[in-house]
């Protein structure tokens, strides 16, 4: 191997599975390879939807085993919000509650009681979701875990702690808490005073590009990895690595980062926090090198996973595109953006009742309902994408959509349709990918956040799509929509 050329294991898991990268980074190449996938399956248990953080564990270990020697670096990336509690001794209590469990239901009004809606959004930025970290830990008020629990860690943070020893709580998943001001990049002590939350329960903040330990001896010995192999903190909520792998030139540009769920905004200098914003339900979450995620989540494709797992047919994806293409376009559509589709179940029954109760069409066969979640989530986008303008006065000329969503070119070209601006697809591993290059800065000459787009642009396959058609017909379905 090139002596120029360095690999990196960047561990990134979703809400659906996990993967080992290794990512060889070198003066002007980019080479990523999976070595290991291995399914995320949460567990009913008598308590609730729970994570099996073991099993993941055990997956992030084979995955390290699997990348081989001379790694100049780990890091670990996943979803957003969840966490697990460790007792004085550093023990593990009990499984990480998942963030589909009905804990939270109804917890928001509590903390608006006290806290008014208008008043957190103007401290912390964030966007109203019942999963919150802030929402979990006023539901588990008065559980004995929580009494018993001396530490938190977002699920990264943990990983990594058993990794290494080491505790930490990596900044741009801490702003997804609803804890953070985006404006000092610090804990807001008002809010977690006011809602009676122990901030002493987080371990210090860490940068992305920090230092996070080394793998302890044990780990070398189990993965076979010959010592020291150190571990870097990077943008561990995986939106924030996939943002920082955007191929995006200059700053007229909006992303989506698409998968499970669709991150649909705005790379920012400074956090929008108006009162239009927090009605538009915007996020400020925070990015590299100083910047500000403002955008709007969206359900994503978990609408047709869930809809597929329903039908039992887990490998007719192609075939469902294929259909769905020929379904006439706008015939029904859905809010992609409505918490009545968080939940798991009955998918195929809860998009057709929508479109009852909305007046429109009813889709019954598969093809249609894929149709009305593609269109949904292509109106929902062209929806963020102008709100986002707006909002935060920032016009754009170009799309770019990254993640698993990459390889939908229906989903892409209905985008670029609903918009009318030109889309550019790709990477579809950008969370991997952004994981690889922060940890290549920290070790490495890998370059400033452009230097890192430009080198994705030059070295990942992309595509581009050009908007068709009349964008009236996009409005006039979400007018039907908001008359529904």
């Amino acid at each position: 191997m090139n002596a120029d050329v360095r690999p990196y294991a960047a561990v990134d898991l979703g809400a659906s599975s996990g993967r080992v990268m290794v990512g060889r980074v070198g003066p002007g190449s980019l080479e990523l390879t999976e070595v290991h996938r291995f399914p995320n399956r949460p567990v009913r248990v008598p308590e609730g939807l729970r994570w099996d953080v073991l099993g993941l564990y055990a997956g992030v270990l084979e995955g390290l085993r699997a990348a081989g020697g001379g790694l100049a670096s780990v890091g670990i990336d996943s979803w957003a919000v969840d966490y697990g509690l460790l007792d004085a001794d550093g023990a593990l209590l009990g499984s990480p509650v998942h963030y589909r469990d009905p804990r939270t239901e109804g917890v928001a009004e509590k903390v608006w009681a006290t806290l008014p809606a208008g008043e957190l959004y103007a401290a912390t930025g964030l966007q109203y979701a019942p999963f919150n970290t802030l929402y979990q830990l006023t539901a588990a008020r008065s559980t004995v875990q929580l009494a018993q629990a001396r530490r938190l860690l977002l699920i990264p943070d943990l990983l990594t702690y058993w990794l290494t020893g080491t505790q930490g709580t990596e900044l741009t998943n801490a702003s997804t808490t609803q804890l953070l001001d985006p404006r000092t990049r610090d804990w807001s002590h008002e809010v977690a005073g006011r809602l009676g939350i122990d901030l002493s329960l987080f371990a210090p903040l860490r940068q992305p590009g920090d230092p996070a330990g080394e793998l302890r001896p044990e780990v070398l010995e189990e993965t076979g990895l010959a010592g020291p192999v150190p571990v870097t903190a990077v943008g561990s909520h995986d939106t924030a690595s996939a943002v920082a792998a955007v191929p995006a030139a200059g700053e007229r540009f909006a992303y989506i980062c698409t998968g499970t769920w669709s991150l649909a905004g705005l790379e920012l200098d400074a956090p929008v926090l108006t009162e239009e914003s927090r009605t538009a339900n915007f996020t400020n979450e925070l990015g590299l090198d100083g910047t500000v995620r403002y955008l709007r989540n969206i359900m994503g494709l978990w609408l047709l996973q869930e809809c597929v797992r329903a039908w039992g047919e887990p490998d007719v994806l192609g075939t469902l595109l294929l259909d769905a293409a020929g379904v006439p376009a706008l015939r029904s559509v859905v809010d992609a953006g409505d918490a009545a589709f968080l939940a798991p179940g009955r998918m195929p029954e809860r998009i057709a009742e929508a479109c009852r109760l909305s007046g429109q069409p009813v889709p019954g066969s598969p093809a249609e309902i894929t149709r009305c979640i593609l269109d949904s989530l292509a109106l929902a986008h062209r929806r963020a994408v102008e709100e986002a303008q707006q909002l935060a006065g920032r016009p754009v000329d170009v799309v770019h959509i990254v993640g698993g969503g990459t390889r939908n070119a229906l989903l892409c070209q209905l985008t670029a349709d609903a918009c009318g601006l030109p889309v550019v697809a790709g990477p579809t591993e950008a969370a991997a990918l952004g994981n690889v290059l922060v940890q290549a800065r920290a070790h490495g000459p890998a370059g400033d956040l452009a230097g890192m787009r430009r080198l994705v642009a030059r070295t990942q396959p992309l595509t581009r799509y050009e908007p068709r058609g009349d964008t009236r017909r996009w409005e006039a379905a979400r007018a039907r929509l908001a008359r529904g």
